[in-house]
């Protein structure tokens, strides 16, 4: 019998190998990539082992080694949503790696190699605050230091802190003294990267921006002289400023300064006159060369001999490849991968990226220069369930209020036994951010959906990346307007299709995602629920002068929306907390208790606003769990209440699914 033959249960019902268990354990991507002498490094999700950050070792056999095991956690909070965690060199003939522990921040070292090796600490706990903590590390064994971001907090509130580059000693001596902790330069920005020094080591730049500017908005190239005692001298701008954002800057081995910036209205690869500043684009193209600097240490390009850097480039969706720097031509690799993250390593000819597709899962990935060939070295992709289960994802254009461009990604139902006949259930999905984009990946939270024949729709709103600094542009003062009117364009456009029902429409999101999805469910009749995770739902509880979220997003609301000084009106009015009387239709509420970006006192706020109006409801909430949930059991939990959700509003029951309890 084929699949035309048969009659197909309703949708939503459709029996799936893709069960949550499944899906949740495949969440998350391998990152930071990096070498250390003939091997990979990275860093890898472990949802089962309380949602840790692995780092994973390959050795030149091709064997891969986890050498720190549970509880070692390897990731930072500088900034809350972290940097570069770690960093390798050989020394004496074997392996040491420097590493930031998630639990108390501090930079451990340890010799992977020596028998009974265990970290030993090289920083120190601070009592003020929530303490001191690292990103964006390099060593440099020539002085016997690790250089990175220090974050230090001088008080108990969450902008009560500095940030400047500075150096801890490899040999311990800071791990009870925050004394021996040596500051580079002066702490003259509230934000900072991690220094990169010159190949002479007589210069280091580094990018610097401040309060109310988020680093798509404008940062500025910094370079200082590097003194002999190892301390950088006075430092002066080289490029950028409010309206121009540097994204990365690189020496290359001849001493040649490179940065993406974009000040052409894409970020693009320009020489840098470190003496000048002049400026000149080596690839001007209407692609970006870059992309928004939300963890210090991402990389998009890195140089990687005479005239030649690998780039990770494109519209929309990045690709690697390697950019000539006198003929301004660029060879991409081979390969099924349509995503790349950014985050790039070199060493001898080979360039080692981190790449997925939409029909598999994220794996590490060789460029070898000398033949243009390809191959998975790390994290291989396999099939954990039949491929035909898997949905086949469509870039697609829509159009918005005023004829406005606004991307998306299908994800229609498939089932091999089963054909998605006429409408059905659609839910938007909203990434966060809101200056980020959603990528075209194989993605198993999607495909549990997509498998039981509920299609999936990743809206890349005006304000997403990957399309220009005028399309970032959009969402100035728009916030809550623009990514609202852009999902909806695209759910009524599936429905004019014929592929969306309009009563079966949902929406979800987390984080900048959440307040979408909550603004749409408060100011528009689209959606017939939803599901919000870790939200914003208050706009001046969130602001400056409400004080409810970190230091690096605190004021990132007076570009989104406006200065609060100036128009507290607009935050209050398009606060979903302030339109809890507006939502008409059942939702879901997911919260992490110890999420200090997005709190669950604002869903505590809008709960009480909501209740006793008669709107069927649920709200979870996460003891242990911050923003994005990473355990395995939280995102089991979370995946079957959302389907079950769905179920009660659209009318189907979905099989072996706890029926989630809504409450009015």
């Amino acid at each position: 019998m084929t699949a035309a033959d048969r009659t197909a249960p309703a949708r939503g019902t459709w029996p799936s190998p893709i069960d949550a268990t499944t899906a949740a354990s495949h969440d998350g991507s391998p990152e930071f990539v990096g070498v250390v002498g003939d091997e990979v490094w990275w860093t890898a999700p472990r949802p089962a082992e309380g949602g840790r950050r692995a780092l994973v070792r390959r050795l030149p056999d091709g064997s891969e080694q986890c050498p720190l095991p549970a509880p070692w956690n390897v990731r930072s909070r500088v900034i809350e949503y972290g940097g570069t965690p770690w960093a390798g060199a050989v020394l004496d003939g074997s392996v040491l790696i420097v590493f930031a522990h998630h639990l108390d921040q501090r930079l451990y070292a340890f010799r992977p190699d020596h028998p009974d090796s265990e970290p030993r600490p090289l920083t120190p706990v601070s009592p003020v605050g929530d303490g001191l903590r690292w990103a964006d590390l390099t060593i440099r064994p020539e002085r016997g230091e690790v250089w990175g971001v220090l974050e230090e907090f001088t008080g108990d509130g969450p902008s009560d802190v500095r940030r400047v580059p500075a150096a801890v000693p490899l040999d311990g001596s800071a791990a009870e003294d925050r004394g021996a902790v040596r500051e580079l330069a002066a702490a003259d920005h509230r934000f900072v990267t991690g220094p990169r020094l010159s190949p002479d080591g007589t210069r280091a730049v580094w990018l610097a921006w401040d309060h109310p500017l988020m680093p798509w908005d404008g940062t500025e190239l910094r370079i200082a002289e590097m003194g002999a005692d190892g301390v950088l001298g006075a430092a002066r701008t080289l490029i950028g400023g409010p309206e121009e954002s540097v994204s990365q800057a690189e020496w290359t081995p001849d001493g040649t300064l490179l940065a993406a910036t974009d000040r052409t209205g894409w970020w693009n690869i320009h020489r840098v006159d470190p003496d000048t500043g002049e400026a000149v684009d080596l690839c001007p193209r209407e692609e970006e060369f870059a992309g928004a600097l939300w963890k210090l240490g991402q990389r998009w390009f890195l140089p990687l001999g005479p005239g030649r850097v690998a780039v990770l480039h494109g519209v929309g969706a990045p690709r690697l490849g390697v950019l000539d720097t006198v003929t301004g031509d660029v060879t991409d690799a081979p390969g099924p991968w349509t995503e790349w993250n950014p985050t790039l390593a070199a060493t001898g000819g080979r360039v080692i990226g981190i790449a997925a597709g939409g029909r598999t899962s994220h794996e590490v990935v060789e460029l070898d220069t000398a033949t243009g060939l390809t191959r998975v070295i790390g994290n291989a992709h396999h099939d954990t369930v039949d491929p035909a289960f898997l949905p086949d994802p469509v870039a697609r254009t829509f159009t918005g209020p005023g004829g406005r461009e606004v991307h998306a990604h299908l994800y229609p139902p498939r089932h091999p036994d089963f054909t998605a006949e006429g409408p059905g259930p659609y839910v938007i999905w909203v990434h966060g951010g809101p200056t980020s984009r959603a990528a075209m990946v194989l993605d198993l939270e999607i495909a549990y959906f997509t498998s039981r024949g509920i299609g999936v729709a990743e809206v890349n709103y005006g304000g997403s990346t990957g399309h220009g600094r005028a399309y970032r542009n959009r969402l100035r003062e728009q916030w809550g307007v623009v990514d609202v009117e852009d999902c909806a364009a695209v759910a009524e456009g599936l429905v004019a299709e014929g592929a969306a029902d309009p009563d079966r429409l949902a929406i979800r999101g987390g984080s900048a995602g959440g307040w979408t999805s909550a603004a749409a469910l408060t100011s528009t009749g689209t959606y017939a629920c939803g599901t919000v995770i870790y939200p914003i739902l208050d706009l001046l509880g969130w602001s400056k002068q409400g004080g409810e979220t970190h230091d690096f997003e605190s004021q990132y609301l007076e570009s989104l929306v406006g200065p609060v000084d100036e128009v507290p009106d607009r935050y209050r009015e398009r606060s979903p907390i302030n339109r809890a009387d507006r939502i008409t239709v059942p939702f879901l509420l997911l919260q992490g208790l110890d999420d200090v970006i997005c709190p669950p006192v604002q869903c505590e706020r809008f709960l009480a606003e909501v209740a006793g109006r008669g709107i069927p409801h649920a709200y979870r909430a996460f003891a242990g769990e911050s923003h994005g949930f990473r355990r395995l059991d939280t995102m089991v939990t979370c995946l079957e209440a959302e389907l079950s959700l769905y179920g009660q509003v659209f009318g189907f029951t979905p099989a072996g699914v706890p029926v989630l309890e809504l409450t009015t």
